[in-house]
């Protein structure tokens, strides 16, 4: 049997000859030289490192670790000696999908940048055979009935507390304990729709609970994401071996929701997200897509008459459901923190009025600190009767001075936590710290020991990992989700989000460059094929739902398409500009004094720059200086030129992710960065000139058509797509009109190149000259430019285009958007003889009719945009009222 070899895979020699220097833990632990190849777990086992002392090999068999574990064995026995072959090829398509569909985790140490880091996934899964998992299951559905009863008491009874079962600094001196919370009951008493678990596979191969997340756990759509990607990779496998599906956990979660909610089956849905910023936020708009919800942030949503109400452009609708992406303090300004954006006035209010089901409840954060673990023992005993099926990791609070005292001489073999999460304190682990550094925690430990937690220190088992060359063994942690799927009821998603941390280090944490993978549950029984798109009268599918247009999303979109636009337009003017300038030909002094006068009112320059017809050279330079200004640069915080209307645009586009495909975010992005790398080249090289600026500029244009034709072919035609069209049309005309209206001003159309310059800025050269051929008189361009209906960029197709999407907006939004058309000029009033007529005006002859058209043209434009910012998106025409009348 020959040996397959991937494209760059394992090296043609001795499983013994490393393509790197091996350590001694490796050459020691390598357990296969004399091994004989002969099925492809043999091969597998001959490309892999064995895990490192102290940690369990997932990869390998407890028993025998010259073998592999079985259920690795069925695994590599699907995949097949050319699937061994062909893992580099399938890694690579691994990292283009995520690539390609936009998946990202922002890191917070990189907000300042803005920069998005794409979702570290792992070609291979995480294996739990059906044994392991039943263990599993039955100890997180305990610990979710646990946490819920815990909540129940806290803000109940509190007998937890009478009977020191709990410290109350743990309960009621936490700060993520919240007063108002006191005496509420939730829907069906059920406090905890989403919990999550963070679980450490032992040494000994027990499972053992190292957290808790309670308040907003995140990882529902990365691991969906994850096991899509996965699941096409390994297709085989992952039908052979029968690996439980995820889909019947979400749509009991959502069914759970709809009939604990005040509505019911008819409940509105919503997913509360802090916003683009949020480190997670491609899961929030993921998740809001996958299960059919709308996406809404705190300014999406008032408060009236202890209701509450998304702000959409029909109107105020009542929302009934909101599941929280938000911690608990940002949730309400008036009743928690002040200084919150991210939350909705009064929202505790309408919670505590029983008009809303909020998910999960809050006051939850008491239940996700490490110093809890020690105490739920004896709270289990005292609440349900039963001893954990799932153990914690020893822990010792050291607010209680006994605690203290023992953990002190054991820092070295644990690890030293912050006792409440958010308080900036970090995190240590004892062997990496010295005897120095150890003296010193034990200083701050004994000067504030309610702080401070120390919980044992486990070694994670360590799963295979590809590196292109052969499997290397890396430390993991599997986060599982118990989901809520009635009252005081519960499921385990069987699945999970595996964190794998950077090799040779002990932590696995995504913000600390740690990557994921995906969990195969395998099972006994039948694999559930239930699915969310399916259509079933009974269960119709949440995707299939018309989800509304918030009044955010509506004006993020209108600005998108202003944006383009006007990105566009900067596009064109700045290439026509450049052009002119950097030719042999010189301009007439007309056409330099519209360009400079058109660059000035588009903001491609600065106001204080002098005109081309005076200094063309420095009008260029300046123009060029501008297109996209480093940051720290003396430009950069001048709102002008295509860099800023590109940055502006990615804004937009931001807030409204969850309505654009993945291809449209994409182009975006690429658009946005590709130029702004053109332009730092361009800023370091000192002889750089026109011709490289026009380069960049014409591979943008390039990238904003595609944008365009996704705007146009690939969005949905809802209000939204409605008011994205608007505010595109809006801005064409206010563009167009103002430039036509300047060359009639500096009378620049009576010089050929001018009048050839003003018709490309209409980007309508070739129609021009397939309708005129060589015609060069006004008749002719005010025939195409201003009048004809068949032209997409002439002035009248524009003002008919606009009455036409508010046409359409009145008949779903409001009916004020009807009466919004009528302040825009009426193209079927127009006449070409009028328009085209020269008029006397003291000593100079004008085309007066058309100058008048063209200020109307621009003004309604500017009004039709306040009048639309006013009805839609403010709503400032509606009466305010307290949130507590």
């Amino acid at each position: 049997m020959q040996r397959p070899e991937p494209p760059r895979g394992p090296p043609k020699k001795e499983p013994r000859a490393y393509s790197r220097a091996v350590t001694p833990e490796e050459s020691r632990d390598n357990l296969f030289d004399e091994l004989s190849p002969e099925s492809p777990g043999d091969w597998a086992l001959s490309w892999s490192v064995p895990a490192d002392a102290g940690h369990r090999d997932e990869l390998r068999d407890s028993g025998d670790p010259r073998a592999l574990a079985p259920r690795w064995g069925r695994f590599f026995d699907h995949v097949g000696t050319d699937g061994l072959a062909d893992l580099n090829r399938r890694a690579e398509n691994l990292q283009r999908q995520i690539r390609d569909n936009g998946v990202t985790y922002n890191v917070y140490a990189d907000a300042a940048s803005g920069l998005q880091r794409p979702w570290a996934l792992d070609l291979f899964p995480m294996i739990v055979d059906p044994r392991e998992w039943a263990q599993i299951e039955a100890g997180v559905l305990q610990r979710a009935r646990l946490l819920n009863g815990m909540m129940a008491d806290l803000y109940g009874p509190q007998e937890l507390l009478r009977r020191a079962l709990l410290p109350t600094a743990l309960a009621q001196g936490h700060p993520g304990y919240l007063r108002a919370m006191k005496g509420v009951t939730p829907p069906g008493n059920t406090w905890l729709h989403i919990a999550a678990f963070d679980l450490a596979h032992g040494p000994d191969g027990r499972w053992w609970v190292v957290g808790q997340r309670t308040q907003a756990p995140s990882g529902l759509g990365y691991l969906l994401e994850n096991r899509i990607a996965i699941a096409r990779q390994f297709p085989k496998a992952f039908a052979g071996m029968k690996v439980q599906r995820l889909a019947a956990s979400y749509r009991a979660l959502m069914d759970g929701i709809k009939a604990l909610s005040p509505e019911g089956e008819d409940a509105r849905i919503a997913l509360l997200t802090p916003g683009p910023y949020n480190e997670t936020y491609f899961e929030h708009a993921y998740l809001a897509r996958y299960l059919g919800l709308t996406l809404v942030e705190g300014n999406d949503l008032t408060v009236r008459d202890q209701r509450l109400y998304l702000k959409t452009l029909k109107g105020l609708e009542p929302v009934h459901a909101l599941i929280k992406r938000v911690d608990d303090q940002w949730l309400d300004p008036l009743e928690l923190r002040p200084d919150s954006g991210l939350g909705v006035p009064g929202l505790l209010q309408v919670l505590r009025a029983g008009n809303l089901l909020l998910a999960n409840a809050p006051g939850s954060a008491p239940l996700e600190s490490s110093a809890l673990l020690g105490f739920l023992p004896a709270i289990s005993r005292h609440l349900l009767g039963e001893e954990l099926e799932l153990p914690s990791l020893a822990t010792w609070w050291c607010g209680e001075d006994a605690a203290l005292r023992e953990v002190l001489p054991l820092l070295k073999g644990g690890v030293i936590k912050p006792t409440y999460p958010g308080s900036g304190l970090e995190t240590a682990i004892g062997q990496s710290l010295n005897a120095r550094e150890l003296d010193e925690w034990s200083g701050r430990m004994v000067r504030h020991p309610d702080d401070y937690t120390v919980q044992s220190w486990l070694p994670l088992s360590q799963t295979p990992t590809w590196t292109g060359e052969r499997l290397l063994p890396r430390s993991a942690m599997l986060r599982v989700f118990a989901l809520a799927d009635g009252p005081q009821s519960w499921r385990v998603l069987p699945g999970g989000l595996v964190r794998l941390a950077p090799r040779g280090q002990l932590m696995a944490s995504m913000q600390r460059g740690g990557s994921s993978a995906d969990c195969w549950v395998m099972t006994d029984g039948e694999v559930d094929t239930t699915s969310l798109l399916q259509s079933q009268p009974s269960t119709l599918a949440l995707a299939h739902q018309k989800r509304p247009v918030t009044s955010r999303a509506a004006e993020n979109l209108f600005w998108l398409g202003r944006y383009t636009e006007r990105a566009e337009n900067a596009v064109r003017l700045a290439r026509i500009v450049l052009d002119h300038l950097g030719g042999e030909e010189p301009s007439s002094r007309a056409l330099l004094a519209w360009l400079s006068a058109t660059a000035r009112e588009n903001a491609l320059v600065l106001d204080d720059v002098p005109g081309a017809e005076q200094a063309a050279r420095v009008f260029a330079r300046s123009l060029m200086a501008s297109l996209s200004p480093a940051p720290g640069s003396p430009l950069a915080g001048q709102s002008c030129s295509v860099g800023h209307n590109l940055r502006a645009l990615k804004g937009a586009a931001a807030q409204v992710r969850d309505r654009l495909s993945p291809e449209h975010w994409n182009l975006i992005e690429h658009a946005e960065a590709s130029f702004a790398q053109d332009c730092a080249a361009m800023a370091a090289d000192a002889e750089y000139g026109t011709a490289e600026a026009l380069a960049a500029l014409a591979a943008l244009s390039e990238r904003l058509a595609a944008i365009t034709g996704a705007q146009t072919d690939r969005m949905v035609r809802d209000n939204g797509w409605r008011l994205l069209s608007v505010g595109r049309h809006i801005e064409r005309l206010i563009t167009l009109s103002r430039a036509l209206s300047l060359g009639l001003e500096h009378r620049c159309m009576d010089d050929p190149t001018g009048f050839e310059s003003v018709v490309a800025l209409f980007d309508s050269t070739i129609t021009f000259h397939a309708q005129y051929q060589q015609r060069r008189d006004m008749v002719a361009l005010i025939d195409l430019l201003v009048m004809d209906r068949d032209n997409p960029r002439s002035i009248a197709w524009v003002v008919q285009t606009l009455r036409s999407r508010l046409a359409k907006l009145s008949q779903s939004a409001t009916p004020q958007d009807a009466v919004l058309a009528q302040g825009l000029p009426d193209p079927d009033v127009w006449v070409l003889t009028e328009l085209s007529s020269w008029q006397r005006e003291g000593q100079t002859m004008r085309y007066s009719t058309l100058a008048e058209l063209l200020d109307g043209c621009e003004t309604a434009a500017a009004e039709l945009s306040d009048e639309i910012t006013r009805l839609h998106f403010s709503h400032a025409d509606r009466k305010t009222r307290s949130v507590g009348v």
